[in-house]
């Protein structure tokens, strides 16, 4: 070799460059809190995993003990979906009383121009994300479960409007039809769906509720990643009065 000194310092800081990373990997696996995988796999499961997994439903109401005047079509308790089953034991909606509450809202605001809301879905229980997951595991049609849905949290809902004698207005898809049409963006159909559609999203958005762009029937209440993913059952949730 040319420069024989230049051999001997390229070992020196091989050799100390060796030493220093020896030392930082044995420190961060004797102490977990300096793992820098081990945090940043703790950021990844804290941002994209329920808040929490509770049975509790205190926080949960039924929509009709708020606004009877919402109409209901639980899809879900049916097989008239897009999966064909009948998953829910109830026929109710259910939501966080905030959402309820400002849901009550949107009606009253509708009614003035004799227009209603009709509800496809509402509160999910968390067991039955599962079951859905386990039916077609795929996010272009079904939330995953390892991060919970916002309809497992009481704040999302699924809903159309309706006239005064709950006869659904036009809009460019069916519920649940998972087609370019089902964007709020879609710019086919007929001018007035394109109408209706808008006018559903005006009166949401006007309460805090935020709609989802590839589904224009699906709205969440704002600030909804806060609120802690539920998997109560629906006969544990209180009924409205008659």
């Amino acid at each position: 070799m040319k420069y024989p000194w230049l051999k001997f310092i390229t070992l020196i800081i091989f050799t100390l460059f060796f030493n220093l990373t020896y030392h930082q990997v044995t420190l961060a696996s004797t102490n977990p809190q300096l793992n820098p995988k081990t945090t940043s796999d703790l950021v990844i499961y804290s941002s994209y995993s329920p808040a929490a997994i509770t049975p509790d439903n205190s926080q949960l109401v039924d929509i009709q003990s708020i606004n009877k005047k919402i109409v209901l079509d639980i899809r879900y308790a049916t097989p008239n979906n897009f999966l064909k089953k009948k998953l829910y034991t109830d026929t109710r909606c259910i939501l966080r009383n905030l959402v309820a509450k400002k849901l009550s809202q949107v009606q009253e605001e509708l009614t003035k121009n004799k227009l209603g809301l009709k509800v496809y879905d509402c509160y999910r229980p968390l067991s039955i994300q599962k079951l859905m997951w386990k039916m077609l595991p795929n996010e272009n049609y079904i939330a995953n479960p390892s991060r919970g849905s916002r309809h497992n949290r009481g704040a999302a809902v699924d809903l159309t409007l309706v006239d005064s004698k709950g006869k659904e207005l036009k809009m460019p898809s069916e519920f649940d039809t998972f087609t370019p049409a089902s964007n709020r963006n879609y710019n086919g159909g007929t001018p007035e769906s394109r109408k209706n559609r808008q006018l559903l999203q005006d009166a949401m958005q006007k309460y805090g509720f935020v709609g989802l762009p590839t589904e224009w029937w699906h709205f969440d209440a704002s600030g909804w990643e806060k609120f802690p993913v539920i998997d109560a059952s629906f006969s544990a949730i209180p009924r409205a009065s008659n």
